[in-house]
């Protein structure tokens, strides 16, 4: 049984975030908090989250055991791109790019669901 869950338009890019997510891909809950517990960046403030909506979704509307579950996919996929623009030298306008990405964390017990 696999349940998950996805913060969209999260403000922070794509690329930083990633190597976050990295870290816990494949490992059960319990390390997968303690290691983003640890890890002092904004990408893991914000896949905590995540991270922890998975696991109540699990639980609550799955009726999982939360000492089986394990992170089975976790992906950031780029959101909308906000185009900001800064002054420059002599007159000119330069465009910044606040970048957003939608996390998705997906637990799961390694049970296929049974069919009713």
């Amino acid at each position: 049984m696999e349940s998950y869950a996805i913060h969209k338009s999260a403000m922070i890019a794509p690329r930083k975030a990633r190597m976050t997510l990295d870290l816990i891909r494949g490992k059960d809950v319990a390390t997968a908090e303690g290691i983003l517990e640890t890890t002092n960046t904004k990408a893991s403030r914000l896949i905590k989250k995540v991270l922890k909506s998975a696991i109540a979704n699990a639980v609550n509307n799955e009726g999982a055991n939360e000492s089986d579950l394990f992170v089975s996919e976790c992906y950031i996929n780029p959101g909308p791109t906000y185009k900001r623009i800064k002054y420059a030298s002599r007159g000119n306008v330069d465009r910044r790019d606040k970048r957003t990405s939608h996390i998705t964390v997906k637990v799961s017990d390694g049970m296929a669901k049974e069919a009713k």
